[in-house]
């Protein structure tokens, strides 16, 4: 399993425009999942990635159109890993829920995904963001049905990723070994991936 993506893997030495851009993505992923989008602030992922907020302005202009773009790259890689996680069910002849739920939570290594996802499905009701996360996540239901999951299965893996989305922005990890209520729930959630749950999921005195 490879390592947490995040903005402390990002290289040191001098990047191109589009690798810059990349980089600020993947922090900006970072801090939007940690404080949404009305807690963060340019100057944050600006801080997070390691370059000016001038720069980070000049690059994606707002706030507003900095999210959207974090947005799409969430989306985006949530589905590229079901995508992939479909191909190695049909490739290992596993089963195919099993195996895209695996990839969710796999996602976890990327910082801050699924919290991104949890904000702004909750902004529906803001001009420019709220029809964009409809879009994505009617988006996500369309690319589970054409992956072959029936509609009562579909709506079973939404609530599931959504009970994992919960978990983490709780941050209930932190309380595994000293409250016998989140061990309990924790092994009944993820049986075979308690222990990747467990080692990604963002703490309570992590930043982001």
């Amino acid at each position: 399993m490879s390592t947490m993506t995040s903005i402390a893997d990002a290289p040191k030495q001098r990047l191109s425009s589009d690798e810059r851009r990349a980089q600020i993505l993947l922090a900006a992923l970072a801090v939007f999942g940690a404080k949404g989008y009305y807690g963060a602030t340019t100057d944050d992922v600006a801080r997070a990635a390691s370059v000016s907020q001038p720069y980070v302005v000049r690059l994606f202009g707002s706030k507003e159109t900095l999210f959207l773009e974090v947005l799409d790259e969430a989306v985006s890689r949530l589905l590229a890993a079901f995508t992939a996680s479909a191909a190695e069910a049909e490739r290992e002849d596993g089963e195919l829920e099993r195996c895209v739920g695996r990839g969710y939570i796999d996602l976890l290594q990327v910082r801050g995904l699924h919290q991104t996802l949890s904000h702004a499905f909750l902004l529906g009701a803001h001009p420019v963001i709220g029809p964009r996360a409809r879009d994505c996540y009617a988006r996500v239901w369309q690319f589970l049905r054409d992956l072959g999951f029936d509609s009562d299965r579909a709506e079973e893996f939404l609530a599931r990723g959504m009970l994992l989305n919960t978990i983490i922005g709780l941050r209930l990890a932190d309380d595994y070994d000293t409250d016998p209520r989140v061990a309990d729930m924790f092994t009944a959630c993820f049986p075979t991936e308690k222990a990747t749950v467990l080692r990604y999921a963002p703490r309570v005195d992590e930043g982001w």
